[in-house]
């Protein structure tokens, strides 16, 4: 890994994390309205997206720590391959079953991709300058999210728009392009990314196979030891519940507004656009709040704030009012994801990286399938609008889980004085605990690299 230059690791980095993203930025404005177009209700869709979550649960952490022991290249590879197979299923899916079956693929591919690619940037980066300061390449891919997914959402209104074309119709044009750009992504990924293995083979596929589970043991090790890292991966479990609302249930609400779906995917194609540019915006903003306020009670603020915008997508009754709360959630998602992951990386260093990542993934997958039932078959039997206020107040119920990643940045102002009151700290480890923490003197505005943004959503 360290024959590459830090500045070669984070451009490599940057172009695959584009790469990865652009294609779902296409499917996100018309996948939700896909399935309704082929005859599946909201509550069947719910159950089809909950596929998704429990198949997460069961192989987020074994695929985490399988990265860890066997490498992150083959790992995501594997993945990459996966959700190019996930796509085509979903193409010509026409039933509940195939659009689950397509959906457990999508669980499958999830679950290989939380993390190998950040981890191996992060350790590609420290293994060619230990000192080099890996957060601004995490704070640019905020950007490149935010540029990434809002191209592709422009694109796919741009394609509803000029659809149907033959037996295709409108709504799945942005699919069958998604399919073509993630097999282009998949070809980068085997160019671009370069990992030193001390072992390949059959020999290392086994015992990577038997390292997995320490790897993981060794993460929940971790989660015991630090209650600033559990509560941290315990916001996950109220923010993938609450990522419903705006993720799934809002292209349906923008619809009943409308009154039309493909008007409103046209809509949404270019108001997602916008809506990751906010992302990325929100992000530039991180450093401010942090000069302000400190990471954890900008982040808990954040939460807060939120869950208010989503009750402002549920209340407005015109497309206006909903798509300006759309833009103003996607700003404080942008603002508040690298708060939380910057906060969350400084918990752990070295092998176990992915599996903490995985942790903290794995909570939000399952609470998102669980949403996904509760809220799909709320917004059947009730409305849209009261499916949505539930969302935003579990979203909003997640910031006092911050408060002992506060006390800890109270702690080490009181200990260090001014010059580190924006740094989220860690707490001291058991002297056997045998993940050691990185003292590093990075100020986490460094997560937002600069005006340039934060680390983006997982879409």
């Amino acid at each position: 890994m360290s024959a590459l230059s830090v500045r070669q690791i984070r451009c490599r980095y940057l172009v695959l994390y584009g790469l990865r993203w652009l294609p779902a930025g296409l499917l996100i404005p018309v996948m939700i309205l896909l399935m309704q177009e082929r005859g599946l209700s909201l509550s069947q869709i719910g159950l089809v997206v909950t596929a998704q979550g429990l198949i997460v649960l069961a192989l987020e952490l074994p695929t985490g720590g399988f990265a860890d022991a066997l490498g992150r290249k083959p790992v995501l590879v594997v993945a990459w391959v996966t959700c190019v197979i996930s796509l085509v299923v979903f193409v010509v899916a026409d039933s509940f079953w195939i659009f689950f079956l397509s959906w457990g693929l999508q669980g499958v591919y999830r679950a290989l991709d939380s993390g190998p690619l950040e981890s191996w940037y992060v350790d590609a980066t420290l293994a060619a300058d230990p000192e080099a300061e890996y957060e601004r390449g995490l704070g640019y891919a905020g950007t490149v999210i935010g540029v990434a997914i809002g191209a592709g959402a422009l694109l796919s209104g741009g394609l509803v728009a000029l659809g149907p074309i033959g037996p295709v119709s409108a709504l799945t044009l942005p699919v069958l392009a998604a399919v073509v750009l993630q097999t282009v992504a998949l070809v980068a990924l085997l160019i671009l990314l370069v990992e030193t293995r001390s072992a390949k083979g059959t020999g290392a596929l086994r015992a990577s196979v038997t390292e997995a589970p320490r790897m993981v043991g060794q993460a929940f090790g971790l989660l015991r030891r630090s209650r600033v890292l559990l509560a941290l991966v315990t916001v996950e479990l109220f923010w993938g519940f609450g990522m419903v609302t705006f993720e799934s249930l809002l292209p349906v609400r923008l619809a009943e507004v409308v009154g039309d779906a493909d008007r409103a995917a046209a809509l949404l194609g270019p108001a997602t656009s916008v809506a990751w540019l906010a992302n990325a915006a929100g992000a530039a903003l991180t450093p401010l709040m942090l000069r302000h306020l400190g990471a954890a009670p900008s982040a808990a603020l954040l939460r807060v704030l939120q869950g208010v915008t989503v009750v402002g997508m549920g209340l407005f009754a015109g497309p206006v009012g909903v798509l300006i709360a759309f833009l103003a959630c996607y700003a404080v998602h942008g603002a508040s994801n690298p708060l939380h992951m910057g906060l969350l990386h400084r918990q752990v260093d070295g092998p176990y990286r992915t599996s903490v990542i995985s942790l903290n993934s794995m909570m939000a997958q399952p609470a998102g399938a669980l949403g996904a039932l509760v809220l799909t078959a709320l917004a059947d039997r009730t409305s849209i609008s009261l499916a949505m206020f539930v969302g935003a107040v579990v979203l909003a119920v997640a910031a006092p889980l911050y408060l002992p990643a506060w006390r800890a940045e109270r702690r080490t102002r009181s200990g260090q004085g001014d010059s580190t009151a924006s740094l989220p700290t860690r707490p001291p480890h058991d002297a056997a605990d045998p993940v050691q923490p990185v003292d590093r003197a990075a100020d986490l505005a460094r997560t937002s690299g600069n005006a340039d943004g934060g680390r983006g959503a997982s879409a």
